[in-house]
């Protein structure tokens, strides 16, 4: 199912990429972005997840690492990775104080999970380990891939639709401008191409997040902590914890555990995450593990606020 879902997810992001160049350059607009866009899908499927590691300036991590808090991070994602019978990925840490997390990767034989600096500074370590069981659920479930391309290419439709408002619209057959017609039609594609793909985005990832935060509580063993970090996470990013990487590529929003983006403007339109306390309801539901009890989740400034991988008040050179 994870299969079909992901080739009609291109299928349909082709079909606006096509559209966007026919808004451009009329039939020859058209050719070009269909030639560009199976380049793209072939290519997003083989190095989709390097991209975006790039994109976050992700760095791998192992179990001996000389912090502890990631060498811990490191050692519970491999042993629950062994857990659910998968392959151990590629474990990396981003610099961002806002605590968030994402997996990607292909399939569970090419998979990476990626932490924030934020989230191993301002979780418990129980909090940690169910935020990352739910990203070995995604990889265990081959949400990964579907994920991960729909990121590349959502991104490279919205700037395409950005150059088409500038371009000013599609040509006719003498080689001429559109005029009101072309620039109307450019205005159109900029505004409407990012909503189509914004909302085939929405179409497959607010089941799927159910869906991995329960297998997620399963491999973690308790679904108290999954919920008590996801309230913490949805705090913290709404109290001023920017991702900046994550704003300056909304389109990659949807891969992460929680949405990342601060809710200004145009964020909105990308909000494919379910409403985290009924994500928290049915983790309390499902009643896993010691911890599975519902809790008053306190969210304070902490003293100091995690500085980065290099930073000099951080534990994390």
């Amino acid at each position: 199912m994870n299969h079909f879902k992901t080739y009609m997810l291109l299928a349909g992001l082709t079909a606006l990429f096509a559209g966007a160049g026919y808004l451009i350059g009329g039939p020859t607009g058209m050719a070009i972005a269909l030639v560009l866009a199976v380049a793209m899908n072939a290519f997003s499927y083989w190095n989709a997840d390097k991209i975006v590691l790039r994109t976050y300036g992700a760095v791998e991590v192992d179990e001996s690492h000389r912090e502890p808090l990631i060498r811990d991070y490191a050692i519970d994602v491999a042993e629950m990775a062994a857990k659910a019978g998968l392959p151990r990925p590629r474990i990396t840490v981003i610099d961002s104080v806002q605590p968030n997390a994402f997996a990607t990767g292909r399939d569970p034989a090419h998979a990476a999970v990626a932490a924030t600096t934020g989230l191993l500074s301002l979780l418990t370590r129980d909090e940690i380990r169910g935020v990352m069981a739910h990203e070995l659920a995604h990889v265990k479930n081959r949400d990964t891939l579907t994920m991960t391309v729909t990121a590349t290419i959502a991104g490279a439709i919205s700037a395409l639709a950005n150059f088409a408002f500038f371009f000013g619209g599609s040509r006719d057959e003498e080689g001429n401008g559109g005029g009101i017609g072309g620039m109307i039609g450019a205005i159109a594609l900029a505004i409407l191409a990012p909503i189509a793909a914004m909302l085939v985005q929405m179409a497959i990832s607010r089941a799927r997040e159910y869906e991995a935060d329960r297998v997620g509580a399963h491999i973690a063993g308790d679904s108290g902590s999954l919920a008590r970090a996801l309230e913490k996470i949805e705090a913290y990013a709404r109290g001023g914890y920017e991702n900046v990487q994550a704003e300056r590529n909304p389109a990659t929003a949807h891969m992460f555990i929680i949405n990342p983006l601060a809710g200004k403007g145009a964020d909105n339109l990308f909000s494919t995450h379910p409403a985290t306390h009924n994500r928290v309801e049915a983790l309390m539901r499902l009643g896993v593990g010691q911890g599975a009890r519902r809790v008053a989740v306190p969210v304070s400034e902490p003293a100091v606020r995690p500085s980065g991988l290099g930073g000099k008040a951080g534990p994390w050179g």
